[in-house]
């Protein structure tokens, strides 16, 4: 049998953040409150770290998802309680998304519920590796998204 090449290392990091993405996607949603899943959680993070009052389209981009995913997102967490969306006093055909009190204290609900399994991630790997390892990550999402 003829051993093929090693795979390109770039190739092999990026396969290692889709690995660990699926990894912590699943770990996480088993311990969301509300049910939620992480892209219900993503954009009340969104909306918390960056503000509300945004439209549906604008978040659908932010996000790489259609537009009618993001409907549907925001659909799930309207009916929970966590936003309101209203129509665009600017644009009666826009609708503009606002972050209720309960969608507030859901995103922190979710942030304590993960907080058992990153100290057992930072005892077990090391809270300076973490830190060491944030500067490449955050320029790797830099580059990554000044190209899409």
């Amino acid at each position: 049998m003829t051993k093929l090449p090693d795979d390109p290392v770039l190739f092999r990091v990026l396969n290692e953040i889709g690995i660990i993405e699926q990894l912590a996607r699943s770990a996480f949603e088993r311990v969301m409150p509300h049910g939620l899943k992480v892209s219900q959680f993503s954009v009340l993070n969104h909306l918390v770290r960056l503000g509300d009052g945004k439209r549906p389209a604008d978040l659908a981009d932010a996000f790489q998802v259609t537009r009618g995913a993001m409907t549907n997102t925001l659909g799930r967490l309207e009916g929970l309680g966590f936003v309101d969306v209203r129509p665009d006093p600017k644009d009666g055909r826009a609708k503009i998304v606002f972050l209720t009190d309960s969608g507030r204290a859901a995103r922190f609900e979710s942030i304590f519920a993960l907080t058992p399994a990153l100290d057992e991630l930072e005892r077990e790997i090391g809270a300076d590796r973490f830190a060491a390892a944030l500067p490449f990550l955050a320029d790797l999402r830099r580059t990554l998204d000044a190209k899409r």
